[in-house]
């Protein structure tokens, strides 16, 4: 029974971290021409540690300028820069996290 628990709390909590990116973060770039995969990429070529891909992209969403932006002026042009995010360290982090999991191309060269 006890095993149950914990493997359901387990599941939630895992879908948390799922949620907060899906309503935070793709709920609005799905409409957008950038996708959030080639986003990643862009931020990956530039970044290439993960510890450095994550830091710089939560440095950015909490107070986002045209000069910290990866993605070209012509997009800045059309879509403007972000609004700084509402989301707390610990809802950003987790954000980053999944879109870290989501894209990461290691995970993929078994």
């Amino acid at each position: 029974m006890a095993k149950r628990v914990l493997l359901i709390c387990l599941m939630l909590l895992l879908n948390a971290k799922a949620d907060v990116y899906h309503d935070a973060c793709v709920t609005c770039h799905q409409y957008q021409p950038a996708t959030l995969e080639k986003m990643f990429m862009l931020y990956l070529k530039t970044y290439s540690v993960e510890l450095s891909f994550k830091v710089s992209l939560k440095e950015f969403l909490k107070k986002p300028t045209e000069k910290k932006s990866l993605i070209g002026s012509e997009f800045i042009r059309n879509f403007s820069v972000k609004d700084p995010t509402r989301l707390s360290d610990k809802e950003l982090d987790e954000a980053i996290n999944t879109y870290w999991d989501l894209y990461n191309p290691k995970k993929n060269l078994k």
